[in-house]
């Protein structure tokens, strides 16, 4: 990423602070804001980090303050997490390969619950008829395989930016059941 602006802070304690006893005085250290802006989608990120002379620039670590990272729900099966990530990870870079991703995610889903059939659409089936997932849910699930579809091959068009949050938002709704 290519770092566009920078703003310093420097976290300097006074030498004669007695409620910094165990700080060394005279210390240049500092938390550090960068703005950069991605090589591919062009899209701002800003990020802060802490430095101090004793570190190694190694060991300084960035935490990203904006955009705010996409929460990701807590005991997902491994395999489903990394597809998930995965498909976060091309979100704005191509809309079109971030919904042939989550039409993965939903891939991986249907195997680890064990569904049965040959297409999406029917392993969806098959975890309704399994009990695995409320009938509402199969229409909504069925709703992501279509744009996913949409994203797969060109001859059904493309998958746009306003498109995404839906897409998302549908998938979010299968994880957050199973």
């Amino acid at each position: 990423m290519a770092v566009e602006a920078k703003y310093i802070h420097n976290d300097e304690v006074p030498e004669d602070d007695d409620d910094y006893p165990f700080y060394p005085t005279n210390v240049e250290g500092h938390t550090g804001y960068e703005l950069c802006t991605c090589p591919v989608c062009r899209r701002v990120t800003l990020r802060s980090y802490y430095w101090h002379e004793f570190m190694d620039d190694a060991d300084v670590l960035f935490e990203i303050l904006y955009p705010a990272a996409e929460r990701i729900q807590n005991g997902l099966p491994p395999e489903v997490r990394k597809a998930y990530e995965s498909a976060q990870n091309v979100r704005h870079i191509d809309p079109n390969a971030y919904g042939v991703l989550l039409g993965r995610v939903l891939d991986i889903v249907c195997e680890d619950r064990g569904a049965s059939g040959d297409t999406l659409d029917q392993k969806l089936t098959s975890l309704h008829k399994n009990g695995e997932i409320p009938e509402k849910l199969v229409a909504v699930a069925a709703g992501v395989r279509r744009l996913r579809n949409v994203g797969a091959h060109a001859d059904l068009g493309e998958l746009t930016e306003e498109e995404l949050p839906v897409l998302n938002d549908l998938t979010r709704a299968i994880l957050d059941y199973v």
